[in-house]
């Protein structure tokens, strides 16, 4: 059980062209529920917006802002730019990943995730961040046996999981010391949950909530914020990671009704 106060942090979708405002919609709907907002980097493989500048645009509407970072896509060079961007845009949050297999291009293969945590580990001691708010790296993790190495994060997102039970298991057998958000999705459509399932082997989708997704549009959206509800009763998680993906509106209308 944790002392912290249950947190709900919004995954957006950053934009693949250079245009600001669905992800500044989708801030704004969220907001009345979210405690802050993870901006993805180059998700599935395809280009988008920088995540920092996203970020900087979520500190800008007033919220609070976590970067994801992936180490596919740079090298230390690369990073090292980012985490000065990210500075003097007074971003100061991330979330290190491996990344998605590319839709173009190949992997630099000079980064990986542990590289990244320990690099920025050592900026503080870098005159380049003198006066810098020391920044707080995070790290994703399966449903499986936790790396030492990971232990060094300063928070962690757990894989999206339509289990509670699965959850609880893995965080009895993997016990630490840093705030843990377990991840929740919404699915949106029959079709959504056989890509994720082709995409992911081991996610675990229940056939009767693609059945009720079939039928109804709202169920995946009525089932998520049931099992928000859950992990917050459990009191074994700091909070969620949620994917709302398209359906951003009616979890914000919806989670806001549950939570009042």
């Amino acid at each position: 059980m944790s002392n912290r106060p249950f947190e709900i942090i919004c995954e957006v979708e950053p934009p693949t062209r250079p245009d600001l405002r669905h992800v500044r919609h989708q801030i704004g709907t969220l907001g009345k529920v979210a405690d802050a907002f993870l901006i993805p980097d180059n998700h599935i493989g395809r280009a988008t917006v920088s995540s920092v500048a996203v970020a900087h645009e979520v500190e800008a509407m007033g919220g609070r802002s976590i970067a994801c970072l992936n180490s596919r896509d740079r090298n230390l060079l690369g990073f090292r730019r980012d985490l000065l961007t990210a500075a003097a845009y007074g971003v100061d949050q991330f979330l290190f990943v491996y990344g998605d297999k590319p839709t173009a291009g190949g992997r630099t293969s000079e980064l990986n995730v542990r590289a990244m945590i320990d690099e920025v580990r050592t900026a503080s001691q870098d005159p380049a961040f003198a006066g810098v708010r020391p920044f707080r790296a995070g790290t994703a993790a399966g449903l499986r046996p936790l790396p030492v190495w990971k232990r060094a994060a300063d928070f962690m997102f757990v894989q999206v999981s339509f289990s509670l039970e699965a959850l609880l298991r893995w965080r009895e057998a993997n016990p630490v010391d840093m705030p843990v958000y377990a991840g929740v999705m919404v699915i949106a459509s029959e079709n959504h949950a056989r890509r994720l399932a082709d995409a992911i082997p081991d996610i675990d989708i229940p056939e009767e909530l693609v059945r009720q997704v079939a039928s109804d549009r709202n169920a995946g959206v009525e089932a998520v914020c049931e099992q928000v509800l859950r992990i917050r009763e459990s009191g074994a998680f700091d909070g969620v990671h949620l994917v709302p993906v398209a359906r951003y509106r009616e979890v914000a209308a919806r989670l806001e009704d549950l939570l009042a």
